[in-house]
């Protein structure tokens, strides 16, 4: 007898006949980045605390953040579907700590075998060498990796000087080759904000994915402008914006930083690049 899908939940090894179709596959991207370390250890936390660097900053849809030193093997399941996948680690080779190799998807093919693999080591020869024995063929073949050279990896150590001016880098080498192609562009010739009567400032869905991926901002009057400055991340301090609307627009409250005289209705803005903020005249509108 065929067993119904309740009977299924009750015998061991049932299976859900009623349910063939759950797909418990991870949704495909176009870039998968994965940070491999001891988040306890030092240096040997950077590629963690990157990913958490890079969430902080925003990520953009397309993308998807890995923490692979508490995820395991399960990293290399999170590579299937990935068009591109980027692999940041720590490195200990003697050379200069700080010291960032970039080693692109060409030169892994000589990965040594799968061997020696348990979770509490979990590197990135291993993810990808894991990867390629469970993902056979379908294991993407764009990957990079970024090593970054430890200095300090003892037992709740804070990252080394030279470590964390490394991963800025290695940030801003992710953002301009993997991350930024997939930000939305700002329309900067005709912004528009929104000032409410309570006090907030409504910014579209565009403009704040465009220009404030973190979602953290500083508010500031400064002569007859509100100018509005991304932060990294909520760490920074600042203000938050939050979403308003299922269509993703964004708001945060002005009301103290404008000394309760609020511009209510539509107002004309700008980026000023020079500056990196978002300006906003608060004098009458012509």
């Amino acid at each position: 007898m065929i067993p119904t899908s309740s009977d299924a939940c009750a015998v061991p090894g049932g299976s859900d006949v009623d349910n063939p179709s759950i797909d418990i596959e991870p949704p495909g991207c176009a870039v998968l980045i994965v940070g491999c370390g001891n988040l306890l250890r030092g240096d040997d936390g950077v590629g963690p605390i990157l990913v958490r660097h890079l969430w902080e900053r925003g990520v953009p849809d397309g993308a998807r953040l890995v923490d692979g030193g508490t995820a395991g093997m399960d990293v290399a399941f999170q590579m299937k579907g990935a068009e591109r996948v980027v692999i940041v680690d720590a490195a200990a080779t003697g050379a200069a700590p700080g010291t960032v190799y970039k080693v692109p998807g060409a030169e892994l093919a000589q990965l040594p075998p799968l061997q020696g693999l348990h979770t509490h080591s979990f590197r990135w020869d291993h993810a990808i060498a894991f990867a390629r024995w469970a993902l056979g063929d379908a294991c993407p073949q764009a990957i990079t990796v970024f090593l970054i050279e430890a200095h300090n990896v003892a037992l709740g150590a804070d990252l080394s000087e030279p470590v964390e001016a490394a991963l800025e880098n290695v940030i801003g080498l992710i953002e301009a080759e993997y991350l930024s192609g997939l930000r939305p562009e700002g329309d900067d010739g005709a912004l528009r904000v929104e000032f409410t009567a309570d006090g907030y400032v409504r910014l579209d869905v565009r403009l704040a994915a465009s220009r404030f991926p973190s979602d953290a901002i500083a508010a500031v009057v400064r002569g007859a402008d509100l100018w509005l400055i991304p932060l990294r991340g909520p760490r920074s301090g600042g203000l938050l914006l939050k979403q308003r609307n299922p269509v993703g627009d964004r708001t945060t409250l002005v009301r103290e930083v404008l000394d309760d005289r609020i511009p209510v209705g539509v107002r004309a803005a700008f980026w000023d690049d020079d500056q990196g903020a978002l300006r906003i005249p608060l004098g009458p509108e012509s």
